[in-house]
């Protein structure tokens, strides 16, 4: 009887041992994922970052304050409101950020996103971790990823004037939203419009707006598209459309037809010489 008390014990040791152990793995985890943010005000905007990118933090503001100006400087115009942006140490930490506002608890986030923005705020796994949290994009890739932050800026400032603040009411304009912010950001850059111009050659486009946003081209078609109308319509007539949030909307805008309008694009596109 005694030898079994003692196997017993021994048995219930070990099963708190065990749970003691899960319950430490689960805190580090929790840890891992919900850092204690810390917040900074700086002009237009307030920064919120965990105490494992404090030594990034001031890269992070020179890079935030260039993209803002360049925003502003697009339309010699300023943000409506300030915003806050989101510095996450992990993918983790984004993946629940996202899980939250998208409201879609088992969502997954793949490997090339790293931001997003809207009319409140920026969204975006702390940069200086993209080699090892993200495929596709390289922080010490200076141009591109203030490129970049500069794109989900503009995705503010779009954002701020738009019928639906965080794009989540929209109808057939992905095209648009992504591609404004591809245009104004310089992400369309020689490469993505000389294939762009390869696949009109080729006849080898989407025949509808609705399928701009799709594909290994979605960033030239996009950010092309706007592009000319841009250049045919003028900066101030871009900034209007910057309000709708439908398709039809745009188009009336323009006062032109969905096939006008890709027929004139691709003209222009095929009088592109890179530049």
């Amino acid at each position: 009887m005694r030898l079994k008390l003692e196997t017993n014990w021994d048995m219930e040791k070990r099963y708190f041992g065990v749970i003691i152990m899960i319950v430490m793995i689960a805190s580090m985890s929790w840890k891992a994922v919900s850092e204690e943010w810390i917040q900074e005000k700086y002009l237009r905007y307030t920064l919120f970052y965990t105490e494992s990118d404090r030594k990034h933090k001031e890269d992070y503001v020179t890079i935030l304050n260039s993209s803002i100006q360049l925003v502003q400087n697009f339309f010699d115009d300023s943000f409506k409101k300030d915003f806050q942006v989101y510095v996450h140490p992990n993918r983790q930490s984004l993946d629940k950020q996202w899980q939250h506002d998208w409201n879609m608890p088992e969502f997954k986030s793949e490997c090339w996103m790293v931001a997003s923005g809207m009319a409140t705020k920026v969204d975006m796994i702390s940069p200086a971790r993209w080699n090892e949290e993200a495929c596709e994009h390289s922080y010490s890739d200076l141009i591109k990823t203030q490129q970049l932050i500069t794109h989900e800026l503009f995705h503010v400032y779009h954002g701020q004037l738009n019928a639906s603040p965080d794009f989540s009411d929209v109808t057939n304009i992905d095209w648009f939203v992504e591609g404004f912010a591809t245009y104004a950001s310089g992400q369309l850059d020689v490469s993505r419009m000389d294939a762009v111009k390869h696949a009109i050659e080729n006849d080898a486009l989407p025949q509808s707006l609705d399928n701009f946003w799709t594909g290994k081209l979605k960033y030239g078609l996009s950010g092309s598209i706007v592009k000319y109308i841009d250049h045919k319509f003028g900066r101030e007539k871009l900034r209007e459309l910057l309000k709708y949030n439908r398709k039809d909307e745009v188009l009336n805008s323009l006062g032109v037809t969905e096939k006008d309008l890709l027929l004139a694009w691709s003209e222009f596109i095929r009088g592109h010489e890179g530049k």
